[in-house]
């Protein structure tokens, strides 16, 4: 399937930020498509795939209420990058390894500090250096941390409360991590030796593509309630860390899509894409599947919470305070590349659902039982990492994503361009001393890293918020901008 072919199909305005595919669109999809867009970002959309990967979803068996995209969606595996489904085990509904991603459980975690960008502007070049020289980052790079099998197999077992256990996080770093950063259900033996092979030193590492550590400054406050509640204040400090489960995840997606090959014609149905590969939630293959991403999905808290600790690490060493002094408190920890059973409300009534979110963030409101006790008056903080030379954001859930996305907004600016485009568009220059002539410190294994993540390759992270808070999905909290930046 060619990723330049645009999408030419019907698209109705349903809502001031929401686009319509109506399933008469084709005789295969089960229920419509649903994108959350304003006017001008549509047009982007339309000019990629992603809209025709929203109407290959809903012909996914068991699948509930819509396929949905958000609004950075772009052409992915399978899914779109921004795509969300549900579907009912009840149903035959099914689970797909190309709707949660190959890096499972890919996903940001902010720390707030006590520190301000006068106390750090003058450090921010050492700081800078100091977190590139000491955490591992780019392609295959390994940690000072290794886990033989049986420590492995606990990890994965344990998720985040392993390696707070051995020292390196508090327990209220667990209170403040979705899931309190553990899927229950993992099971380990369900992972393959090379997983266990690529996952034995990669635990602490940063990884290469999109995944960075930033430190951020508190640009502007939107909403002073939730800003306080959060902790947040302009002028702060703050920590945003972007990375997921490694090769090991990797390799558990690429093991279970050759599981899933034949698994269609098994059990009776037809797909418009074989990267949607699928098998019933209640299927051998099914329940193989959850066993192995919820192993990885462990895997990739513990790796968000070593990455953390060497962060507090490489602070305390830079400001020669203890961490704790310095205030490196976890706000929250997201994310948004699984699949999780949760009860939502479909046709008036409650049922457990399989949402899958691929590229895009749980956003639970105000009241829900998930979201931690500080949190329940303004809604489950959400973190939307943009581009290295642009801003974060920090948003807090909405009661609209229960009714209209499974509790669901974006997880990012979302591509504009290709990394092979943005390598182009690159040539004969060199995006770190641009980035240092608008302030911002970037540190990176090769320019080629920095060239397919320059800000040019991303949407406006303003703008894609923007229809977001407009859809009354989740609200604009605060606003981050980067001032140092290690990638890999």
């Amino acid at each position: 399937m060619s990723q330049k072919t645009g999408y030419a199909g019907p698209l109705e305005q349903v809502g001031p930020c929401q686009w319509k595919i109506p399933k008469s669109y084709r005789e295969d999809m089960r229920v419509d498509g649903l994108i959350f867009a304003d006017e001008h970002l549509i047009d982007a959309i339309k000019a990629d795939q992603g809209p025709v990967q929203v109407a290959n979803v809903a012909t996914l068996p068991g699948i509930q209420t819509a396929s949905i995209a958000m609004p950075d969606i772009h052409w992915g595996y399978g899914f779109a990058i921004g795509g969300v489904a549900a579907t009912d085990p009840e149903q035959g509904g099914v689970i797909s390894p190309g709707g949660v991603g190959y890096d499972i459980n890919c996903g940001v975690r902010l720390l707030r500090s006590n520190l301000t960008w006068d106390d750090v502007k003058p450090h921010i070049r050492r700081l800078t250096e100091t977190l590139f020289d000491d955490i591992p980052t780019g392609v295959g790079q390994s940690g000072q941390y290794r886990f033989d099998r049986p420590k492995l197999t606990k990890l994965m077992e344990m998720g985040s409360a392993y390696v707070v256990g051995q020292g390196w996080g508090t327990e209220r770093d667990i209170d403040f991590t979705e899931a309190f950063g553990r899927l229950d259900g993992a099971e380990p033996d369900r992972v393959s030796d090379r997983a266990y092979q690529r996952g034995y030193d990669q635990c602490g590492t940063l990884g290469s593509g999109n995944h960075f550590l930033e430190v951020q400054v508190v640009d502007r406050v939107l909403d002073e309630v939730a800003a306080e509640v959060m902790g947040l204040r302009e002028g702060m400090i703050t920590v945003l860390i972007h990375s997921g489960s490694r090769g090991l995840g990797y390799q558990v997606c690429d093991d279970y899509l050759g599981v899933f090959k034949h698994a269609p014609k098994k059990y009776g149905f037809v797909l418009p894409d074989p990267q949607l590969a699928c098998a019933p939630v209640k299927s051998e293959e099914g329940q193989m599947y959850l066993g192995a991403m919820r192993a990885a999905a462990n895997y990739a808290w513990c790796n968000r919470q070593l990455l953390t600790h060497q962060a507090r690490e490489v602070f305390a060493k830079v400001f020669a305070k203890s961490w704790e002094s310095l205030g490196l408190d976890l706000i929250y920890d997201v994310a948004h590349n699984i699949a999780k059973f949760e009860d939502h409300h479909v046709g008036g009534i409650s049922k457990c659902v399989c949402v899958h979110r691929k590229g895009a963030t749980r956003a639970f409101p105000p009241g829900h039982p998930e979201v931690p006790l500080i949190y329940q008056a303004i809604g489950q903080p959400v973190i939307i990492p943009g581009s290295m030379g642009t801003a974060s954001w920090v948003l807090a859930g909405q009661a609209g994503s229960m009714t209209q996305s499974f509790g669901t907004t974006c997880h990012g600016a979302g591509r504009a361009m290709s990394r092979t485009a943005a390598v182009k568009l690159a040539a004969g220059r060199r995006i770190d001393k641009e980035l240092d002539a608008i302030g911002i410190i970037a540190k990176a294994r090769g320019h080629k890293g920095l060239a397919e993540e320059q800000p040019a390759a991303y949407k406006n992270v303003d703008h894609v918020v923007d229809v977001v808070d407009k859809a009354g999905i989740s609200k604009k909290v605060a606003r981050l901008r980067p001032v140092g930046v290690i990638k890999g």
